[in-house]
This record gives structure tokens, sequence and C-alpha cells, in this order.
């Protein structure tokens, strides 16, 4: 709960400070690739930007000619070598990374919100499209077919999409926004309406399998399962964050419901499928602010599933909220005085990236301090100059402590260099299938400058290197990182700003005030000089003599 106390945040490996930010354009989305080491962000003008996040440069800009209207999701397939993109203009792009080339384009008659690539398939062609006033669907984008998944049960228990008339044919939007999203390997499709019920669909039949309501009954904002596949998440609009467990196994999903369906013996549907519901999740925790009953956004697990976020969705806010799965608030992270309107959390490391109202991409990470023994275990860090005797043996080649040590490692077994080990994180991958982890830089061609053009362009870049860091007024990139006093657009307004700032170290800010004091002690002794020169010709001019004075 939000009012337990505060744990210690020593404890976990979550972050604290705002890293640094990514800058271009006026992003909206953001969605990591499995290993977290590209990630992409939709744009305001139709664009899809893929940064490496290792070195935090753009690798690929992704843009369609036929589409200008601002990205509303982006989706990576499982290995990485394709992006879905849904649009404002009510399109599902889908690209290939490698070459840049887009592969299909397929136009709903709804606005899609979110768009979910088959997370069973290395080369999708299935999506779940979540529109803005009509229920969820299966979209094939080679064909362009869709199938409409049902919202809700009716009561005479039938469990089907709903009829022709409620989709658009009204011209009003008989639906609220629905969340959905595919399990973990595919099987099946987890839907949240707006009766706060979480309904377990048969995507290829569009039958309801398994219904499971909800405590509040408030409308399912939003409804994402973790990496694992083992816990499912929820955000409703009674300001609640829950957890549930997943009964079901991983795979073959359908099959267990199948079983599932035939021990429970009730008459009345609807009650079947809670009865059914109730052995496929159980609620686990709640997660709510019981003080300010504030409103979530893009809540999501972390990589491992250990820990909880949350945004907060009040408008001027940038705060983001850590909880544990035992549902304990460990953190509060406060960024820069503008809405947050996206967040993730990286599939690996302790890094969570968020989205601002204004487009810039926030990075979040520990604030690590120099540990000297973690590099020496035997490294001892003193506060005043000890006296130190030395060892008899201490530089010996070989000292007498180790010759009396005996090694039980057998020299000549042969190491295995190549055998990879199977990582835990990434249990589920085919090794077989290659992975798209980076991709190549493309060198951008030189352009030819005048000296004037290089020496205005090489001024402005030691300004903006002068200029104060865009978190803070002070110039400090991580000092202050939980209290920001203004967004970057506001303070450098007028100013090249760079798209990474680093904090400095303390040898360069000594070498930056050296630079400056320099020019002022040059500068007095200039003045002396000329008032030297200005006595100088006084005197000759009132006191000199010239060669007739001193041949007379």
């Amino acid at each position: 709960m939000m009012n337990a106390p505060i744990i210690d945040p020593l404890q976990g490996d979550f972050p604290e400070v705002i890293e640094e930010y990514l800058e271009h354009g006026v992003m909206k989305c953001i969605s990591f690739n499995r290993r977290g080491t590209l990630l992409a962000a939709g744009c305001s003008d139709g664009s899809c930007i893929i940064w490496d996040f290792e070195t935090r440069g753009i690798a690929k800009e992704l843009k369609d000619k036929d589409c200008s209207a601002a990205i509303t999701s982006v989706c990576w397939s499982k290995y990485g070598h394709r992006i879905l993109v849904s649009a404002a203009d009510k399109s599902l792009t889908l690209w290939d990374v490698v070459s840049g080339e887009k592969i299909t384009r397929t136009t709903l008659q709804q606005t899609p919100l979110q768009a979910r690539l088959h997370p069973g398939s290395s080369t999708p062609s299935l999506c779940l499209a979540c529109p803005l006033s009509s229920a969820p669907m299966i979209v094939d984008l080679n064909t362009g077919n869709t199938t409409v998944l049902p919202v809700s049960v009716s009561e005479n228990g039938n469990g089907t999409a709903p009829p022709p008339k409620n989709k658009y044919s009204d011209g009003t939007p008989p639906f609220t926004p629905t969340a959905a999203c595919f399990n973990k390997y595919g099987d099946v499709v987890y839907v949240g309406n707006s009766k706060g019920e979480i309904l377990v669909v048969d995507y290829k039949s569009a039958q309801v399998r398994a219904m499971v309501p909800t405590s509040g009954g408030a409308v399912i904002k939003n409804i994402i399962f973790s990496r694992n596949g083992q816990y499912l998440l929820t955000n409703s609009n009674d300001r609640t964050i829950r957890i549930y467990e997943n009964l079901l196994p991983l795979k073959n999903g359908l099959k267990a419901l199948d079983d599932l369906n035939e021990t429970i013996e009730e008459e009345d549907r609807v009650e079947k499928l809670k009865g059914v519901g109730s052995k496929c999740l159980t609620l686990f925790r709640e997660f709510q602010d019981s003080i300010t009953k504030m409103h979530w956004k893009a809540p999501c697990f972390s990589g491992d599933g250990e820990w909880v976020i949350g945004g907060s969705a009040s408008k001027g806010e940038h705060k983001i909220y850590i909880w544990d799965r035992a549902g304990h608030l460990v953190k509060i992270l406060e960024g820069p005085k503008e809405a947050l309107i996206d967040l993730t959390w990286h599939p690996v490391h302790p890094i969570i990236v968020s989205v601002s109202l204004t487009g810039l991409v926030y990075i979040w990470a520990k604030d690590y301090t120099e540990n000297w023994s973690a590099f020496a275990p035997d490294f001892k860090e003193l506060e005043e100059n000890e006296e130190y005797v030395e060892r008899e043996d201490e530089f010996d080649l070989i000292p007498e402590t180790e010759k009396v040590k005996e090694s039980d490692a057998n020299e000549d077994d042969d190491v295995d260099i190549v055998t990879v080990e199977k990582d835990s994180a990434f249990s589920d991958s085919d090794m077989s299938q290659e992975e798209l982890c980076f991709l190549p830089a493309i060198p951008s061609p030189d352009v030819p400058e005048q000296p004037e053009k290089c020496l205005e362009s090489s001024s402005k870049l030691v300004d903006s290197n002068n200029s104060g860091s865009p978190l803070s007024e002070d110039g400090e990139p991580n000092g202050g990182a939980m209290n920001h006093a203004s967004s970057p657009l506001e303070e450098d307004a007028g100013e090249t700003r760079l798209k990474r700032k680093r904090k400095p170290s303390e040898k360069g800010l000594e070498l930056q005030a050296e630079k400056v004091r320099k020019p002022l002690k040059s500068s007095g002794r200039s003045s002396k000089l000329k008032n030297k020169s200005v006595v100088d010709e006084d005197t000759s001019n009132g006191y000199g003599f010239d060669g007739d004075d001193v041949s007379d």
C-alpha cells in the first residue's frame, strides 16, 4: 500500500536520478527491444526513431511519406527484426528494421491507441489493435482482415463479439478505449473492459473462455503481462493498480482452459466463466495512493518482475512511483515540471525511461558511488596516512604463503570458450534464430563548409557546452534531479543544445575556471603596458633631445 513505511532504498536495485536525456523532435511513445540495446520512439511528425541505447545515438529513422500524423504506439517483434507503428491517421505500418523499408501498411476505421505484434512468431503478421472508440481487434497485416474481439459477456451467455452497429455505423463512440494484451506466447488475449472485468478470449474463434471480475468494478485502462508471463497488471479508473498471479501454464493455455471448462459444473454460463476465471487469475496485490487518490499513467513491471512502477497522471508532474512486488512503496522519483505521457523499464538493467509532454525522453539510472573495494576485495580505504610495515616475502616472485597452497585445478583440462550459457532472462530464446541487437552505424557524408561558417559553428558548440544543464538552472545535471525548477525547453529556448549532457568532472571544472581567470590577468597586464607607453611618449615630447641639441 502507498501508506506503508518506505523501506531502505539500499536494499533494492532501482533507478534514483536522471542520468541524461534524449532529444529529437517531439517524441510521444517508447519501446525497448528484448535485449534493451535499441530503443524505438514514435514522434509527433509520424517518424519512428531507433536509438542505440549503448551509445545514446540515433541508429535509424523510419519515416513513411504517407504518414505525417502523430505516432500512438511502437512495438518490436520477438527477435527485433520488425517494428509495428500505429498512428493517429488510423494506420498500422510494419517496418523492416535493418533495411528501413516498409513491409505493409493497413488503415483501420478507428484510430489505434495501441498495437501489439503476436509474441509467438519471429516474423509476425498478426497484431492486436486497441482502437479509440471500438472493441479490440486482431488484424492480419498481410491481408488487412480484422477480427473484432468480444468486450463483454451478454446475458444469454454466448460471449460473442459486439454487433456491427456498435462498431462504427451510428457515429457515436459506444465503447470507452478498451485495453487488451497477448499472454506470453500469444495463445490467448486478455481484455479489460469498462465493467471492470478481465476476459480471457480465444482470438481465433472470438469466444470468451473465462471471466475475472475486479473488486472495484471500474473501467480498466491498462492491462499488461510481466516479462516472464507469471503476473498480470491492471490499471483501473478507481485509481488502483492490481497485480494478478497467472495460474494458467505459459504454453498451451487453450488446452488448459478446455480442461477447466470440463471440471466446473455450472448451468449458468456467466457463473461458469467466473468459475473458470478463478482458476486462471488470482489477485496478488493492490497499489493505490490513499492520500492523494491520484490516477496512474503507463504502469509496468521491471525486467525481472520484482518491481512495479507507475507514473503520476497529474498535469505538471513528472513523478514515478516504484513498489516492490510485496506492495511496499520504495521510491518516488521526481523529474521536471512536465507531465509524463509514457514510461518503460529496461529489460535487463535497473534503468527507467520516461517521456515528457514536451517530447523529451529522460533516462533514470542508479546514482553509483566509487567503491574501490569492489575492484580489490582486500583494499581498505584510509581516512589518514598510516605507517605500514612490509612483510619479509612481500616482494618475492613466489611468496612463502603461496608456496604452501596447493592448486586443485587441473591445468591439462581444456577450457570451453565456445559454448554459450543460457541466460535466465531470455529463457524462451530460440538459439537457432538470429536476434537483432545492434544496427550498423551509417556515416554521414562530409559537407564542405566555409572557414567563417566553421568558426561560427565551433563558437556555437563552445557556447552550448558552457551553457547550463537542461535539467536544472544552476548547471548541475544530476544534482537536484528530484526537484527541477523548469523544463529544458524553458531554460534553453534560444541556445544550441546537444542531445546528451553529462556531469563534468572536477578536473574539467578547474580547467574551465583557470581559462576564465587567465584573460583577466592578461588584460590587466596589457593595460599597464599601455599606461607605460603613454608616459614614455609624454616624457620624450617634454624633455627629450634631438640630434641637433646634442651636437650643440
